[in-house]
């Protein structure tokens, strides 16, 4: 007969207080436990929120630097212009973002790609320094960029040298900036400038008093255009730096312009070499010089100037007191020509020919030797 052991009889009903009371201390104690488990854990958490915020924000920060807001709707309204006009972007423009200088010499951009260009440059505030030279360009291309640079505030420097401009681009380019205050330096070397082209970079000269510095080498300026040029210098409030050399300033126009410089009182250095001024135009200067106190540079080398020109000349540096540099033609220095050692040989061993092949062979040949 088996036993079966038993605990304590309780009446029903005698203990439910006690347990109620024991599962509310049970449920209370793993709430406290839950919440310490909490706060532990965020404030374990907390430093690497911390850190992922900072790593997140220089990432963010890395990204503005490499591509900022600006570069990227700089880029994509180039891309977009390049599309419309059906040209092929350039990767430099891409590559050079927002730096100061914007270097496309040498790319073949045309008028098409000066269109997509010009587009791009109106949105484009960090670009001071412009170089555009050997682009092909043409009339229609200057065309194009004068409305960009007419209204940039930022571009003071712009070389267009080489672009086959031509009259019709030189009057957009010299319309362009005369409304630009900000233009300090333009470059229009090799642009086939000719009298049709002086009376707007005369017009230039007269109106733009901002311009420091100004290159018209290369170009077809003759006798006319000089004297157009001429007045306008002369009345020139700001030009400090005049290139005009490897031009057609001859006669009459090389007088004209040689006597601007007796009014100009702003211009430091001038270049006109390589213009064929002659005796007469070396005289104006001459003369110019005497009264001239402000030129410093002045470059007449190659100007066809004989030794009364030159005397007229030296009678205007006598009496000027602020050249500091002139400069004159130079003397080419004579090249020693290689000795032939076939011709001269040395005199106990003279060479003499000596046929290789036979009398009666179709060829002919002779070696120099030594008998």
């Amino acid at each position: 007969m088996g036993v079966t052991m038993r605990g304590p009889y309780k009446r029903p009903g005698e203990n439910e207080g006690e347990e109620e009371e024991e599962e509310e201390e049970e449920e209370e104690e793993e709430e406290e436990a839950a919440a310490a488990a909490a706060a532990a854990g965020h404030l374990a958490g907390a430093p690497e929120a911390e850190q992922r915020s900072e790593v997140d924000s220089d990432s963010d920060q890395e990204t503005e630097g490499i591509h900022g807001p600006g570069e990227l709707v700089k880029d994509t309204l180039y891309l977009r212009s390049c599309q419309a006009h059906r040209v092929v972007p350039a990767s430099c423009f891409l590559r050079q973002g927002s730096a100061p200088e914007l270097n496309l010499r040498h790319r073949g951009l045309g008028p098409q790609g000066a269109r997509a260009l010009a587009f791009a440059l109106n949105s484009n505030p960090c670009v001071k320094r412009l170089d555009l030279r050997d682009n092909g360009l043409c009339g229609a291309g200057a065309e194009a960029l004068a409305g960009a640079l007419s209204q940039s505030s930022s571009i003071c420097d712009v070389d267009l040298s080489e672009n086959q401009l031509g009259a019709v681009g030189a009057q957009a380019v010299c319309a362009a900036l005369m409304v630009n205050p900000t233009m300090q330096k333009i470059q229009l070397a090799g642009n086939g400038l000719d009298e049709q082209a002086a009376p707007y970079l005369a017009e230039l000269l007269l109106a733009h008093t901002g311009l420091k510095a100004l290159d018209l080498s290369y170009n077809q300026l003759n006798d006319q255009a000089g004297e157009m040029l001429g007045p306008a210098l002369a009345e020139n409030t700001g030009l400090t730096e005049l290139n005009i050399n490897w031009n057609h300033l001859r006669g009459p126009g090389a007088v004209a312009f040689a006597r601007a410089l007796e009014a100009n009182i702003f211009l430091r250095v001038l270049d006109i070499s390589y213009n064929g001024f002659g005796d007469p135009g070396a005289s104006a200067v001459g003369e110019a010089l005497k009264t001239n106190n402000v030129l410093e540079e002045l470059n007449m080398s190659n100007n066809r100037i004989s030794a009364v020109g030159a005397l007229s000349l030296g009678l205007g540096l006598r009496v000027n007191q602020t050249l500091r540099i002139l400069v004159k033609k130079k003397k080419k220095k004579k090249k020693k020509k290689k000795k032939n050692p076939l011709k001269h040989s040395h005199p106990r061993f003279p060479l003499q020919p000596r046929p290789l092949l036979s009398s009666g062979s179709p060829f002919t040949a002779t070696c120099w030797t030594i008998p």
